[in-house]
């Protein structure tokens, strides 16, 4: 009897105290779309911290509400630090917003956002969501280098325009051109496919974005008519 109580008792001393869990990581908001749906200001700034400078954008939703909606949410939660800007066309325009990180990527492929109406021009500075086709948005942006008459007949909505930095913007790398199959630039399905580990690799002179962030409140309410109709 003596005997077993001796071993019970070492045997319980040998588990000692229960480990401590480690609390688990949070899940990466970019993962879950649906679940970022806040509703953007009337009128704020983003910041574009670039590897050329800083560029600011001033943003208004009254221009494309669903357009700004997104570009909110994507921006406070951070789809836009660490990118590419993977298309650079000299007098024509900029264009990025394929996520490093591929998993991210497969996320959003098919989280569209239905077009808005085009109340203002794709003119030199403003900022549009790429498109391929009536409602097709999802995450990509361009920058207007000229004024492009021929998107605001195709659809192209802008949601802002570039208020400071626009000779950052004139200083991105275009050298590679565009990609497949019209140029022999970075290939869009390969950027999807393998993020930033194939442009990196094969395209070491892009442009890049460092991050990108909301103004704090007070954020483009000074007065700017530059673009109003």
């Amino acid at each position: 009897m003596v005997a077993t109580c001796a071993l019970a008792i070492l045997a319980a001393c040998g588990h000692g105290e229960p480990e401590r869990s480690t609390p688990a990581e949070a899940p990466n908001p970019l993962l879950f779309p649906r679940r970022l749906t806040d509703t953007a200001p009337e009128r704020f700034r983003v910041h574009l911290e670039t590897s050329e400078g800083e560029v600011v954008v001033d943003i208004h939703r009254a221009w494309s509400p669903n357009g700004v909606d997104r570009v909110y949410n994507l921006v406070t939660h951070g789809f836009y630090d660490d990118l590419r800007i993977y298309r650079v066309l000299d007098g024509f325009v900029a264009q990025f917003g394929i996520h490093g990180d591929p998993l991210v990527t497969a996320q959003w492929r098919n989280s569209i956002i239905v077009d808005d109406p085009v109340v203002e021009s794709n003119t030199r500075g403003r900022v549009s969501f790429a498109k391929a086709g009536p409602s097709s948005r999802t995450t990509e942006l361009i920058i207007n280098y000229r004024d492009n008459p021929a998107l605001d007949e195709q659809g192209f909505s802008p949601i802002g325009e570039v208020v400071e930095g626009m000779d950052v913007v004139d200083r991105f790398h275009g050298g590679y051109g565009d990609g497949p199959p019209r140029g022999t630039g970075p290939y869009s399905a390969r950027i999807r496919a393998l993020g930033n580990d194939y442009l990196d690799a094969e395209f070491p002179e892009l442009t890049r974005i460092v991050r990108a962030w909301v103004e704090e409140s007070g954020a483009g309410s000074q007065e700017d008519d530059r673009g109003q109709g």
